[in-house]
């Protein structure tokens, strides 16, 4: 049999987790990558859009007679269920850092994960080709963040490679012209990363950390072997969350091989393998030996911080873009969620709706995203922070908050983050750039992207992750302008918007049709406003001395999911279909 190693990739955002994974995936000889702008681990739909890892994902490649398993994790800390889950079945971590930027808000979570669960490290400095990379900087702040972050001595001796993963480099030392494929990364696995714990000759135990389908062979459930040996056709015990057992047939046992899964006869202790034959598995459910049945610890996943209430769509365009609509299909779609998603929360309230909690804005509109790309319909309500009662008082989650921005418009970040409550905790500058780090309310972020970006003309970097809870630094308004509500329904003309643009900021062009109470655009006053933007122009027999052509209508603001979430506030709802997002009051008869 083979030595095994289980290596977990772990960065921030955008640092090439995904990247690297295809290098070694391609320079293993494992899968044939013949489009180099094609990530094959991201092969979800919303990950090739959006450029991120949201699902964690398993393969596997044999170097030098090992077999080594890589697991590619999300970065963003609002998927860290997910991460939380994956670090469980690893015994290292590969940690990327970007040369130019070094360690990032998302960096501190997912290294604050992996430490508490005493993986040994391996530092690849990656993308050390970019321009104005400094990848000794990046080294030293990495080396800070681990005592920050109460690394032990062992741990803080780290092994360090430079890559350029784009280009299937890397090396000991920074130099990329001495570097020829990635080899070097191969070796410091094998050389640093431990063999996985656990002993063949124990009793079985396993634990599920992943689900999927087959069409075939039903619900399957991926994890490690941590003790015993495990055979297609055995019997097994299987020991749900809640401690019931009963005893089940494996009726297929599958490996990782490249990104394929292959069927094999047995697997032992170390290795990372799926099963089919348990009908109901789930996350986090052990399977053991029929004759000693001790279950594994239960995954521990951080609680939720923000919720948002889901309803079926009753607008007067319900039904007309989607496929799925009534209380029962959604209900269905927002359980089988459950099943994999071990950081959301589902709970029915007492006017038939859902209250849905999720680590942040970005988890949950992800959800709603899927959601709407599978034909459902539903109305989701402004979000919610999730408070604590601790000692007495009311506390409020708080995220560590990480910006970069011109020094020209770091004044305005600064003003405006203040009068969300934020407190700053560091600032610096450097040619020309001012960094600034914070502790903010997670409210505090609800609704600042837009403005963000607005306040520095789009040259601002900010990022965020989840820091504890704290007492509540008190209420504060949330949007200073009102909104611009359709008069009644019917299709909009260009005639009656190019009137209405002086109101404020439209979403809409012409040839829409909109309906009473819909929200069509942002006031530039506090209060809200009825505008009629479905009135047609009379039609006389005198013809006009050119004015026609003299009233120029401005290109509306698109918004997209996220906008319109950051958009609203209490007495507004978002209204998602296949087709259309759209803002609307809650009473749709509002004066």
């Amino acid at each position: 049999m083979k030595s095994i190693r289980n290596v977990a990739i772990i960065a921030h955002v955008d640092h090439g987790k995904t990247t690297l994974v295809d290098a070694l995936l391609t320079q293993s000889k494992t899968i044939q990558n013949d489009d180099s702008a094609a990530l094959l681990m991201d092969n979800n739909d919303l990950e090739k859009e959006r450029g991120i890892t949201i699902f964690s994902k398993n393969a596997s490649v044999v170097w030098n007679d090992t077999k080594i398993n890589i697991i590619d994790t999300p970065g963003h800390a609002d998927f860290g269920g997910e991460v939380e889950r994956v670090l469980s079945m690893a015994d290292g971590a590969l940690l990327l850092v970007d040369a130019k930027e070094g360690p990032m808000p998302q960096t501190r979570f997912v290294l604050k994960k992996a430490l508490a669960v005493k993986q040994r490290i391996i530092v690849v400095v990656n993308k050390i080709d970019k321009d104005g990379a400094n990848p000794e900087e990046a080294v030293n702040k990495t080396f800070d963040l681990f005592v920050e972050l109460g690394a032990n001595d062992a741990t803080l001796d780290f092994p360090i490679i430079y890559a350029s993963a784009i280009n299937g480099k890397a090396g000991k030392e920074e130099d990329i012209e001495s570097m020829t494929d990635i080899v070097p990364i191969f070796d410091a696995i094998l050389e640093h990363i431990p063999e996985p714990a656990g002993d063949a000759s124990e009793p079985l135990q396993m634990r599920i950390t992943n689900i999927s389908a087959d069409a075939y062979k039903g619900r399957i459930g991926m994890g490690r072997i941590h003790n015993g040996v495990i055979k297609s056709g055995q019997d097994v015990m299987h020991v749900n969350r809640a401690g019931e057992q009963m005893k089940m047939r494996i009726s297929a046992l599958m490996t990782a091989n490249g990104l394929a899964q292959q069927e094999v006869k047995e697997a032992s202790a170390g290795d990372i393998v799926s099963i089919a034959g348990i009908g109901d598995i789930k996350i986090g459910d052990s399977v053991t030996d029929p004759e000693d049945s001790r279950p594994l610890p239960v995954i521990d996943i951080d609680e939720p911080t923000v919720r948002m209430t889901f309803s079926v769509n009753d607008s007067p365009f319900s039904g007309q873009e989607g496929k799925f609509t009534t209380s029962r299909q959604i209900n269905e779609r927002l359980q089988k969620e459950l099943e994999t998603d071990m950081a959301l929360r589902v709970e029915d309230t007492a006017d038939g709706k859902w209250l849905v909690s999720g680590r942040g804005e970005l988890h949950l509109a992800i959800l709603i995203e899927r959601l709407r790309r599978e034909g459902y319909e539903l109305q989701v309500s402004k979000p919610q922070v999730i408070t604590k009662e601790i000692d007495g008082k009311k506390h409020v989650p708080y995220d560590r908050l990480s910006v970069e921005v011109p020094d020209e418009y770091s004044g305005a970040v600064i003003q405006t983050l203040g009068s969300r409550r934020g407190e700053l905790l560091e600032m610096n500058t450097e040619n020309n750039i001012t960094f600034l780090e914070y502790k903010i309310p997670t409210r505090g972020l609800f609704g600042y992207r837009t403005q963000f970006l607005t306040d520095t003309k789009g040259l601002g970097i900010m990022n965020s992750s989840f820091d504890d809870y704290y007492p509540n630094p008190g209420d504060w308004t949330d949007r200073e302008q009102g909104s611009l509500i359709a008069f009644e329904t019917g299709d909009t003309t260009q005639y009656s918007l190019v009137k209405a643009q002086d109101r404020g900021t439209l979403f809409i062009g012409a040839g829409i049709r909109v309906y009473k109470g819909q929200v069509i655009g942002q006031n530039a006053r506090s209060q809200d406003l009825k505008v009629n933007v479905c009135k047609a122009k009379a039609l006389t027999n005198m013809r006009a001395s050119g004015s026609d052509h003299t009233e120029h209508f401005k290109v509306p603001k698109e918004m997209t999911l996220e906008d319109a979430l950051e958009y609203i506030v209490d007495d507004e709802l978002v209204e998602i279909t296949p087709e259309s997002i759209r803002i609307r009051k809650r009473d749709l008869n509002v004066k």
